[in-house]
């Protein structure tokens, strides 16, 4: 493809900003172009306009969908739109990226799973965690053995919750809001989950949102335990609970070592290797601070040009739905569920690093000093 990809954008609240940016740096590169906007909000219309240049606006997704001036669709709605608009964008024949997650319900999910394998267009779905450098980096590691076989991992994303959009604490819950990340963070590294058990529960039951009190009508508080087999388990901590913390985002316990990423996984600071052999923890800083949250754009767009499939796969995305789906059961519940679904491993390219690129601090020898 000579031409750039046109784009269209279902949804310009929040979290069209952030994607308006990135596309604005691959416009620049002369691959994108974005074409037409639709928004349920007539009053969008002048942002769309007169701040990003767009020339096409609707409030009727289907009008968008129908147009032959758009290649790929950008599903940015809240959650419980996700499943219907990517279906029925993929069944227009348009590529679709959409957030997270993929739908809000697995059955949903398979109508998504079941377009995206008949139509010519490809599905991308968020988060994008797994494309980081910083990701792949400890990806290969691991990959390699450098601290063994991963024996127990823990996970974590939180913090105080949305202010905005009621819809938070009505159909999406800090679960379907925060766990996919970390969740697709661990079965990117583990693989796909057995079992899950999770407890979860609704800590603060009003909040105040939009100026207006709204009571909470799903859980905004989680502790997700999974099951990779062979005795492999990972805990997930998602909450709208969460001030603010200073831990890893992920904490891998090998057999022989650790390794940590450090920051949040959808926006990485660099990681932490302990291995036995070395007695010592060593510093790594991040190698791309610039990376950004909504790379899975850049990803379609190469992924079109090149005609690749995408990375992270539509089933392993049904896969984290899946395990958050029946952490919510198992949470009420108070019972272990099966994960059913399974996934293709995904083919993960290490980023070219000449050995100890980014080391900032070697405590190999600092027992030793201290004891002379």
């Amino acid at each position: 493809m000579e031409n750039p990809v046109r784009i269209g954008i279902i949804g310009c609240g929040d979290v069209m900003a952030p994607y308006m940016y990135h596309a604005q740096i691959l416009r620049g590169q002369g691959l994108v172009e974005v074409t037409y906007a639709c928004d349920r909000r007539e009053e969008r219309q002048a942002l769309m306009r007169q701040q990003y240049s767009v020339p096409a606006f609707t409030t009727d997704p289907a009008a968008l969908l129908a147009s032959d001036t758009v290649d790929a669709v950008l599903v940015l709605t809240s959650m419980p739109e996700h499943g219907s608009l990517a279906t029925q964008a993929l069944q227009a024949g348009k590529h679709v990226l959409v957030e997270k997650p993929m739908a809000v319900s697995l059955q949903e999910a398979q109508s998504l799973l079941e377009s995206a394998r008949k139509s010519p267009g490809l599905l991308v779905c968020a988060p994008f965690v797994m494309l980081s450098p910083t990701y792949r980096t400890i990806w290969s590691r691991i990959q390699r053995g450098d601290i063994g076989r991963v024996l127990s991992a823990r996970a974590r994303y939180g913090h105080a919750g949305p202010t905005w959009g009621s819809w938070y604490y009505q159909n999406g819950g800090a679960i379907f809001d925060l766990a996919p990340y970390n969740l697709t963070s661990l079965t990117g590294l583990l693989g796909p989950a057995r079992r899950v058990l999770a407890m979860t529960g609704t800590a603060i039951p009003e909040r105040i949102v939009d100026g207006a009190a709204t009571r909470s009508q799903v859980e905004d508080n989680a502790h997700i335990l999974v099951d990779f087999g062979d005795a492999t388990f990972a805990v997930v901590t998602s909450g709208f609970t969460m001030q603010q913390y200073r831990c890893p985002a992920l904490e891998l316990y090998g057999s022989l070592g650790t390794l940590q990423m450090m920051g949040d996984d959808w926006d990485p600071e660099g990681y932490e290797l302990f291995q036995n052999s070395l007695g010592a923890w060593q510093v790594y800083k991040e190698t791309d601070p610039g990376w950004l949250w909504t790379d899975g754009l850049r990803h379609l767009v190469e992924c079109i040009r090149k005609g690749q499939k995408p990375l992270i796969s539509p089933e392993q995305a049904y896969h984290v739905l899946e395990i958050m789906v029946k952490a919510k059961q198992s949470g009420r519940d108070g019972q272990e569920k099966m994960i059913e679904s399974s996934f293709p491993a995904p083919q993960i390219e290490a980023p070219l690093e000449p050995a100890q690129v980014h080391l900032v601090h070697d405590r190999t020898h600092q027992r030793g000093a201290a004891s002379e």
